[in-house]
Order: C-alpha cells, then structure tokens, then sequence
C-alpha cells in the first residue's frame, strides 16, 4: 500500500513539474527574430557620421555611414531580406522613406558599419523617395526635435534573385505579399546638432 501511494505521488509531482516547466520550456524554445545595432539600444541616437553627406544640403551635416547592423533567431524557410528605413516625422508628417533593399541572401546575417552605403553583391537596390538606391542617412532640418528612423528586415520565402531592381517602398510591399515569414525592427534617433544645443 505504501509502495502503491509512492509511485502515486511520484506521478502527481511528475506531472504537475511538467505542467510548470513546458510553458517555461516552450518560451525558451521559441524563436523571436531580432535586429540590432551593435553599440547602439533601441531608440538611441545615432552619430554625425550616420547623416547624410550631400554637402548642397544644409540638413546633410554626415559622411553617410550605415550603421552597423545584425539579427538572429531566422525564420525557418528564410531565404532572404528585406530592408527597409522609414522617417515618420519627415515631411510634416507625412513621412519619407530614406532605404529599401532586398535580396539579402539568408546566408547574411549582419552589415557591417557603412555596408549598405555603397552597391554590395549582398543586396538588391530598390528606390527611396528620392530614387537612391543606397543608405541615405537623416538630413533632419535645424529646429526641429528627434526624428525617429524605423529599421524594418523582413524574412521572405524568396530567392534573393526573384525581384528586380529599382523598386520603390510600395512596390516592394506589394511583391512581398504572401512571402513574408517574419519581421525584425529597431529605432533609432537623429536631429541636427544645432538643434541638440537647445
């Protein structure tokens, strides 16, 4: 009988040990893509070389530097990226997209610091709004408060070959439905020094 209540109990602490360790267990199993900035948080802000470098524009105060980026926890099924960055404050607000590349082979899983300032064999070159189709850092105007930067990789199903050059924000969206597996974001900051003085 003492044997018997034993291995009852013995089953009872099993199972209950398990019911507390397999949501614990799963969440540490779980995946979360993710994308960085190494050297820089979530919403920090950005250096004076990261802005823009056209030298007809006072907002321009940079070299054009990239940042220096990477990710981890893949989707299953990736087989390349996207990436995009998006001004939400720029034009009034009615915002400004400063990048949009893809074909980023999934093999790749960071860009160097200024890696997409310039053409790479890792990566396709869309348009932004001003049909660059490399980084274009922030050219905030003297005045006016932080301007956050929305960094977006998007995991796709496609091969890093399937689309062609030259596609703007949009039309890049609309060729990603249906072949998206997950996305990966970060913010960072930037306005011009004359405004940081203030």
């Amino acid at each position: 009988m003492k044997r018997a209540l034993g291995v009852l109990l013995l089953a009872i602490g099993v199972a209950v040990s398990t019911m507390w360790a397999g949501p614990a267990a799963q969440a540490a199993a779980a995946k979360v893509f993710k994308l960085t900035s190494p050297g820089h948080r979530d919403n920090s802000v950005m250096a004076l070389k990261n802005s823009c470098a056209n030298k007809s524009n006072p907002n321009c105060v940079g070299e054009n530097v990239s940042p220096p980026l990477e990710w981890s926890d893949v989707p299953d099924g990736t087989k390349s990226f996207a990436l995009l960055i998006y001004d939400p404050e720029a034009r009034a607000g009615l915002g400004f997209s400063q990048l949009v590349i893809y074909g980023i082979p999934a093999s790749v899983t960071s860009l160097a610091e200024g890696a997409i300032s310039q053409a790479s064999p890792n990566f396709v070159g869309g348009k932004n709004q001003r049909g660059i189709s490399i980084y274009n850092g922030p050219g905030t105007p003297p005045g006016v408060g932080y301007h956050h930067y929305v960094f977006t990789l998007i995991a796709t199903d496609l091969d890093p070959k399937a689309l062609p050059p030259g596609l703007s924000r949009d039309e890049l969206l609309a060729k990603l439905e249906g072949h998206t597996k997950a996305a990966a974001g970060l913010i960072l900051r930037f306005k011009h020094p004359s405004s940081r003085r203030r």
